[in-house]
């Protein structure tokens, strides 16, 4: 599986390994080379596995968010700290919405 720079996983070049492979595969179904067969179906099978991998953690890093900006904003609300909750509030959502894009098909 290539990762992107130190950063993890990565949905774009999951995405891009993926498609690749499935182009030298075809080749290879094309002219009977095996090689190019073997080495499309790999190539494929890590991208798809890099971008599921991706997918994971973006979901995951939105429920970390999620319920961090849950507590932030429910903290603030009690402590009568309008700006925390509003933070709070605002993590929170973008929690939601990263999980919503991340979200297992």
């Amino acid at each position: 599986m290539s990762y992107n720079n130190d950063n993890g996983p990565n949905k774009t070049t999951g995405q891009y390994h993926s498609m690749k492979g499935t182009v030298v595969e075809t080749i290879g179904n094309l002219t009977g080379a095996q090689s190019w067969q073997q080495s499309g179906k790999e190539e494929h099978a890590a991208g798809e596995g890099e971008y599921n991998a991706a997918q994971a953690q973006g979901y995951a890093e939105g429920a970390i968010d999620r319920v961090g900006g849950r507590k932030d904003a429910v903290v603030g609300a009690l402590s009568g700290d309008r700006e925390q909750e509003t933070k709070g509030n605002v993590r929170r959502d973008k929690g939601e919405t990263q999980q919503n894009i991340n979200k297992p098909q």
